[in-house]
């Protein structure tokens, strides 16, 4: 695992530098902070590439949260209130969850790096971040995260995008 510091130095897009930073500042002296610390006036110029899902412990699932437009042109639906796996192609849908849950239960912070295909024949690539959220501060409970997508976002809503989950550059970083 790599430390917080170098992750801010490899990160890329202006969207996931700005969501990072105000994770920090939203966690304060706490190694996590809570959903309701994300302050969407802050972030608010990123709102279409941001997404959350809260986390059930007792039926290790995960439940959709918030989606930002952009988010949900490349999944092709909303995810608020839907089951991860009701959201991600079968194939996918293990792979994201066992992510998600490693944020979770790490806790840390995962960056991830890929390409987005199009139907059309086109494809793009994708920079995430992926954060740990806890109510109390400790017990991880959910994830924020934050996704830019370097593609023709109108195609990818009118033809559809499917994302190469199993091709992603993955690294994991210490929340410390």
């Amino acid at each position: 695992m790599t430390d917080l510091k170098s992750l801010q130095t490899v990160i890329q897009s202006p969207a996931l530098k700005l969501v990072l930073s105000h994770w920090l500042a939203a966690r304060g002296d706490r190694p996590m902070p809570a959903w309701r610390d994300i302050d969407a006036a802050v972030i608010g110029k990123h709102l279409p590439q941001v997404w959350a899902w809260r986390y059930d412990r007792a039926e290790d699932l995960f439940i959709g949260r918030l989606a930002g437009e952009e988010i949900v042109a490349v999944l092709g639906s909303e995810i608020r209130g839907r089951s991860l796996p009701e959201c991600f192609p079968t194939d996918a849908g293990q792979v994201v969850h066992d992510r998600y849950k490693a944020v979770v239960l790490g806790p840390k912070i995962m960056r991830t790096t890929g390409n987005v295909h199009m139907s059309t024949g086109r494809h793009g690539a994708g920079e995430r971040l992926v954060l740990p959220l806890a109510d109390d501060g400790v017990t991880g409970d959910g994830v924020l995260g934050v996704t830019e997508y370097r593609l023709n976002i109108s195609d990818a809503r009118a033809l559809g995008a499917v994302i190469d989950h199993h091709h992603e550059d993955i690294t994991f970083y210490s929340i410390a």
